[in-house]
C-alpha cells in the first residue's frame, strides 16, 4: 500500500522539488501540498495522510503550531520536521509537541524517501551523524529540567536504560538488538515499556530526555 503524504512549504520551488522526488518512489504518493501551517491542517483533515513534512518557518501558522495541532486529530499523522542547523529552539520545540524527526533540507534527495518510509513505519528519523549534535544543543540544561528528566529516568531498570541510551545516539532496533545481543522484538518491547514509563510519545522525545537527564554524558 502507498504511503500518502503531504508536504508543507512557503517555497513552491521546494514543494515541487520534494514533490518530484516523492513521486518517483513506487510506494509513496504525494496527496496534497500547502503554503503554510493552517493550510496543512486543513488538507490533514481533507486528505488524512499517512505523513506530512513539515516546514518549520511559515506565513499564517507556522510548522510548530501546526504539528501541535495535527497531533489533536483523530489518528493524527506522522510528521518530519523540514529544517536547517540555524532553527535551534523552533526544532527542539516541534520534536517535543510529537514531530516523529528532522530531515535537513540540504539531505540527498535519496535520503527523503527513506525518511518517510521510516518514519512511516514507526521508527523515528534519529540520524546518528547529526541527531547527537542537534539534540545535545536544543536541550535545555537548566536545573530544573535537568532534575525533572532525571527523576523520570530513575524509573527505568537498567537493561531499558541502555536501550534508552542507544535509542538517543540514533540506533535501529536491529543495531540496538546487535549492540546488547538481543533479539529486534526484544528490544521492541524494551522501548515500548520505556516510553511509556518516561511518558514519552516517541523515540525522539525519549532521545531529548535521555539528553537532558544527562545520560550521554559519559556515553
Amino acid at each position: 500500500m502507498s504511503i500518502r503524504v503531504l508536504l508543507a512549504d512557503d517555497e513552491a520551488l521546494v514543494r515541487s522539488g520534494l514533490s518530484m522526488i516523492l513521486q518517483a518512489a513506487p510506494d509513496i504518493t504525494v496527496v496534497a501540498e500547502a503554503g503554510n501551517g493552517a493550510e496543512a491542517v486543513e488538507l490533514a483533515r481533507a486528505h488524512r495522510p499517512d505523513l506530512v513534512l513539515m516546514d518549520i518557518r511559515m506565513p499564517v501558522m507556522d510548522g510548530l503550531a501546526a504539528t501541535v495541532e495535527l497531533t489533536r486529530l483523530p489518528d493524527p499523522p506522522k510528521v518530519v520536521v523540514l529544517t536547517t542547523f540555524d532553527l535551534d529552539e523552533y526544532v527542539h520545540a516541534a520534536l517535543q509537541a510529537g514531530a516523529m524527526g528532522f530531515l535537513l533540507k540540504n539531505s540527498p534527495p535519496r535520503d527523503l524517501a527513506h525518511a518517510v518510509r521510516t518514519v512511516h513505519a514507526g521508527e523515528a528519523m534519529l540520524a546518528p551523524s547529526v541527531t547527537r549534535r542537534l539534540i545535545s544543543n536544543f536541550s535545555a540544561r537548566d536545573n530544573s529540567r535537568a532534575a525533572e528528566a532525571r527523576s523520570r529516568v530513575v524509573t527505568l531498570t537498567e537493561r531499558e536504560r541502555e536501550v534508552l541510551i542507544l535509542v538517543a545516539e540514533g540506533c535501529s532496533n536491529g543495531e540496538i538488538g546487535t549492540a546488547l545481543h538481543m533479539s529486534e522484538s526484544t528490544v521492541k518491547t524494551h522501548v515500548s515499556r520505556l516510553l511509556a514509563k518516561l511518558q514519552c510519545a516517541n523515540r525522539v522525545q525519549a532521545a531529548i530526555l535521555a539528553h537532558d537527564a544527562g545520560l550521554l554524558d559519559a556515553a
